[in-house]
Protein backbone atom coordinates (compact mmCIF):
# COMPACT_ATOMS: atom_id res chain seq x y z
CA UNK A 1 0.00 0.00 0.00
CA UNK A 2 1.32 3.65 -0.78
CA UNK A 3 1.45 6.19 1.27
CA UNK A 4 1.08 9.46 -0.21
CA UNK A 5 3.64 12.02 1.60
CA UNK A 6 2.36 15.36 2.64
CA UNK A 7 4.01 18.81 1.44
CA UNK A 8 3.86 20.86 4.74
CA UNK A 9 4.55 24.01 2.98
CA UNK A 10 1.81 23.57 0.51
CA UNK A 11 -0.07 22.34 3.39
CA UNK A 12 0.57 25.97 5.47
CA UNK A 13 -0.15 28.09 2.64
CA UNK A 14 -3.59 25.83 2.16
CA UNK A 15 -4.60 27.21 5.63
CA UNK A 16 -3.13 30.89 5.17
CA UNK A 17 -5.49 31.06 2.18
CA UNK A 18 -8.39 29.92 4.75
CA UNK A 19 -7.01 32.91 7.68
CA UNK A 20 -6.29 35.56 5.68
CA UNK A 21 -6.15 36.84 1.73
CA UNK A 22 -2.45 37.36 0.43
CA UNK A 23 -2.81 40.99 0.12
CA UNK A 24 -4.65 41.51 3.26
CA UNK A 25 -1.40 39.69 5.06
CA UNK A 26 1.12 41.37 3.13
CA UNK A 27 -0.30 44.36 4.04
CA UNK A 28 -0.01 43.64 7.88
CA UNK A 29 3.34 42.26 7.82
CA UNK A 30 3.91 45.81 5.83
CA UNK A 31 2.29 47.96 8.71
CA UNK A 32 4.58 45.64 10.91
CA UNK A 33 7.52 46.73 9.58
CA UNK A 34 6.74 50.29 9.29
CA UNK A 35 6.35 50.20 12.61
CA UNK A 36 9.67 48.86 13.60
CA UNK A 37 11.36 50.91 11.76
CA UNK A 38 9.62 53.62 13.25
CA UNK A 39 10.35 52.96 16.67
CA UNK A 40 14.14 52.18 15.37
CA UNK A 41 14.62 55.85 14.05
CA UNK A 42 13.22 57.11 17.14
CA UNK A 43 15.62 55.16 19.29
CA UNK A 44 18.36 56.33 16.95
CA UNK A 45 17.41 59.99 16.97
CA UNK A 46 17.63 58.80 21.41
CA UNK A 47 20.94 58.21 20.61
CA UNK A 48 21.56 61.67 19.02
CA UNK A 49 20.13 64.10 21.59
CA UNK A 50 22.01 64.97 24.59
CA UNK A 51 21.43 62.90 27.21
CA UNK A 52 19.39 63.80 30.21
CA UNK A 53 19.82 63.42 33.95
CA UNK A 54 16.83 61.10 34.45
CA UNK A 55 17.63 57.53 35.27
CA UNK A 56 16.25 54.21 33.37
CA UNK A 57 14.00 52.63 34.98
CA UNK A 58 14.57 48.63 34.24
CA UNK A 59 13.01 45.73 35.86
CA UNK A 60 15.48 44.48 38.54
CA UNK A 61 14.48 40.82 37.95
CA UNK A 62 15.27 41.09 34.20
CA UNK A 63 18.89 42.59 34.65
CA UNK A 64 21.84 40.87 33.89
CA UNK A 65 24.14 41.45 36.64
CA UNK A 66 27.61 41.21 34.40
CA UNK A 67 26.32 44.30 32.18
CA UNK A 68 26.23 46.68 35.66
CA UNK A 69 28.87 48.56 36.28
CA UNK A 70 29.45 51.54 38.70
CA UNK A 71 31.36 54.59 37.46
CA UNK A 72 34.63 54.51 39.27
CA UNK A 73 35.31 51.37 37.61
CA UNK A 74 34.39 52.78 34.45
CA UNK A 75 36.70 55.80 34.85
CA UNK A 76 39.23 52.87 35.85
CA UNK A 77 39.30 51.67 32.24
CA UNK A 78 39.21 54.79 30.63
CA UNK A 79 42.30 56.17 32.42
CA UNK A 80 44.08 53.00 32.11
CA UNK A 81 43.33 53.22 28.07
CA UNK A 82 42.85 56.45 27.43
CA UNK A 83 39.43 56.60 26.65
CA UNK A 84 36.50 58.77 27.07
CA UNK A 85 33.06 58.38 28.42
CA UNK A 86 30.69 60.93 26.53
CA UNK A 87 27.41 61.25 25.38
CA UNK A 88 26.43 59.63 22.73
CA UNK A 89 24.74 62.76 21.06
CA UNK A 90 28.99 63.76 19.77
CA UNK A 91 30.26 60.00 19.07
CA UNK A 92 30.90 60.62 15.51
CA UNK A 93 31.72 57.34 14.28
CA UNK A 94 28.13 55.24 13.26
CA UNK A 95 26.49 53.03 15.95
CA UNK A 96 25.59 49.82 14.53
CA UNK A 97 22.08 48.25 13.84
CA UNK A 98 22.85 45.61 16.03
CA UNK A 99 22.93 47.96 19.15
CA UNK A 100 19.61 49.49 17.63
CA UNK A 101 18.31 46.28 17.99
CA UNK A 102 19.67 45.49 21.56
CA UNK A 103 18.39 48.91 22.43
CA UNK A 104 14.93 47.62 21.03
CA UNK A 105 14.71 44.46 22.64
CA UNK A 106 15.43 46.06 26.20
CA UNK A 107 12.63 48.59 25.69
CA UNK A 108 10.03 45.80 25.07
CA UNK A 109 11.50 43.68 27.60
CA UNK A 110 11.44 46.16 30.56
CA UNK A 111 8.84 48.11 28.84
CA UNK A 112 10.30 51.50 28.74
CA UNK A 113 11.74 53.84 26.69
CA UNK A 114 15.75 54.27 27.28
CA UNK A 115 17.77 57.51 27.01
CA UNK A 116 20.90 58.93 28.78
CA UNK A 117 23.19 57.11 26.48
CA UNK A 118 26.78 56.97 26.90
CA UNK A 119 29.61 55.58 25.28
CA UNK A 120 33.26 54.84 26.16
CA UNK A 121 35.42 55.09 23.06
CA UNK A 122 38.88 56.74 22.22
CA UNK A 123 38.75 60.66 22.08
CA UNK A 124 38.83 60.29 17.41
CA UNK A 125 35.63 58.62 18.04
CA UNK A 126 33.84 61.94 19.25
CA UNK A 127 33.17 64.93 18.30
CA UNK A 128 35.11 67.13 20.64
CA UNK A 129 34.03 70.74 20.94
CA UNK A 130 36.83 73.27 20.83
CA UNK A 131 37.80 74.56 24.32
CA UNK A 132 39.68 51.74 18.97
CA UNK A 133 36.57 49.79 20.91
CA UNK A 134 32.82 51.86 21.62
CA UNK A 135 30.90 50.83 24.84
CA UNK A 136 27.67 52.15 24.52
CA UNK A 137 25.99 52.43 28.12
CA UNK A 138 22.77 53.69 29.64
CA UNK A 139 22.24 55.39 33.25
CA UNK A 140 20.29 53.07 35.73
CA UNK A 141 21.18 55.26 39.42
CA UNK A 142 23.50 56.22 41.75
CA UNK A 143 26.64 56.47 39.60
CA UNK A 144 25.61 52.96 38.36
CA UNK A 145 25.65 51.92 34.44
CA UNK A 146 23.92 49.48 32.68
CA UNK A 147 25.94 47.80 29.61
CA UNK A 148 24.09 47.45 26.10
CA UNK A 149 26.06 46.62 23.93
CA UNK A 150 30.09 46.33 22.44
CA UNK A 151 30.88 46.46 19.12
CA UNK A 152 34.43 46.74 16.98
CA UNK A 153 37.67 44.99 16.40
CA UNK A 154 39.59 43.93 19.66
CA UNK A 155 41.85 46.48 20.98
CA UNK A 156 45.51 45.80 21.31
CA UNK A 157 46.32 44.76 24.22
CA UNK A 158 49.67 47.31 23.97
CA UNK A 159 46.91 50.36 24.25
CA UNK A 160 47.38 50.03 28.17
CA UNK A 161 51.00 49.91 28.49
CA UNK A 162 51.53 52.77 25.65
CA UNK A 163 49.58 55.56 26.82
CA UNK A 164 50.57 54.86 31.17
CA UNK A 165 53.00 57.38 30.91
CA UNK A 166 50.35 60.15 30.72
CA UNK A 167 48.18 58.41 32.88
CA UNK A 168 47.86 60.61 35.55
CA UNK A 169 50.97 63.24 36.85
CA UNK A 170 52.37 60.04 39.12
CA UNK A 171 53.31 57.63 35.76
CA UNK A 172 54.42 60.33 33.69
CA UNK A 173 56.97 61.87 36.68
CA UNK A 174 58.15 57.77 37.01
CA UNK A 175 58.38 57.00 33.45
CA UNK A 176 60.50 60.42 32.90
CA UNK A 177 62.75 59.83 35.76
CA UNK A 178 63.18 55.79 34.17
CA UNK A 179 64.02 57.62 30.84
CA UNK A 180 65.87 60.02 32.75
CA UNK A 181 67.89 56.88 34.73
CA UNK A 182 68.24 55.11 31.45
CA UNK A 183 69.75 57.36 29.57
CA UNK A 184 72.28 58.09 31.66
CA UNK A 185 73.41 55.15 31.74
CA UNK A 186 74.31 55.40 28.08
CA UNK A 187 76.43 58.00 28.37
CA UNK A 188 79.83 57.46 27.70
CA UNK A 189 82.40 57.73 30.35
CA UNK A 190 84.56 59.62 28.42
CA UNK A 191 82.26 62.73 28.34
CA UNK A 192 82.13 62.44 32.50
CA UNK A 193 84.63 64.02 34.72
CA UNK A 194 86.50 61.27 36.86
CA UNK A 195 87.52 64.19 39.29
CA UNK A 196 84.02 64.99 39.65
CA UNK A 197 82.27 61.98 41.73
CA UNK A 198 78.54 63.92 41.00
CA UNK A 199 79.05 64.19 37.44
CA UNK A 200 76.81 61.03 36.75
CA UNK A 201 73.87 62.85 39.31
CA UNK A 202 74.35 66.33 37.44
CA UNK A 203 73.72 64.25 33.93
CA UNK A 204 70.88 62.74 35.59
CA UNK A 205 69.29 65.72 36.38
CA UNK A 206 69.81 67.29 33.40
CA UNK A 207 68.02 64.63 31.26
CA UNK A 208 65.33 64.75 34.10
CA UNK A 209 64.48 68.70 33.58
CA UNK A 210 64.86 68.41 29.32
CA UNK A 211 62.67 65.71 29.85
CA UNK A 212 60.29 67.69 32.01
CA UNK A 213 60.59 70.70 29.53
CA UNK A 214 60.20 68.95 26.45
CA UNK A 215 57.18 66.77 27.64
CA UNK A 216 55.27 70.15 29.17
CA UNK A 217 55.83 72.01 26.09
CA UNK A 218 53.73 69.48 24.33
CA UNK A 219 51.38 69.08 26.16
CA UNK A 220 50.56 73.09 26.16
CA UNK A 221 51.09 73.60 22.51
CA UNK A 222 49.06 70.54 21.44
CA UNK A 223 46.37 71.20 24.37
CA UNK A 224 47.09 67.64 25.55
CA UNK A 225 46.16 66.14 29.43
CA UNK A 226 46.60 63.20 31.37
CA UNK A 227 44.13 60.36 31.16
CA UNK A 228 43.05 61.47 34.47
CA UNK A 229 41.86 64.54 33.67
CA UNK A 230 40.34 64.31 30.37
CA UNK A 231 38.23 60.89 30.54
CA UNK A 232 34.51 62.55 30.76
CA UNK A 233 35.73 66.29 28.87
CA UNK A 234 33.84 66.99 25.78
CA UNK A 235 36.75 69.67 24.98
CA UNK A 236 40.01 68.24 23.04
CA UNK A 237 41.72 70.98 24.41
CA UNK A 238 41.13 71.37 28.00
Amino acid sequence: MLINKVNLEKELISERKKFKSQIAILEEVKEIFEKNELDRNKIKQALQEKSSTKINQLKFDLLETDKIFHLEQIKKICIDYRFRFLDSSIFKNEIPEEAISKITELEKKHDTKLEGFKIVAPSKAFLLENYDDPLLFIPIGNDYFYLIHQWGNDMNSLRKWIVKPIKNIGSFVLFSILISFILTLIVPETTLSKDEPMASLIVFLFIFKSIIAVSAYYFFMMGKNFNSEIWQRKYYNN
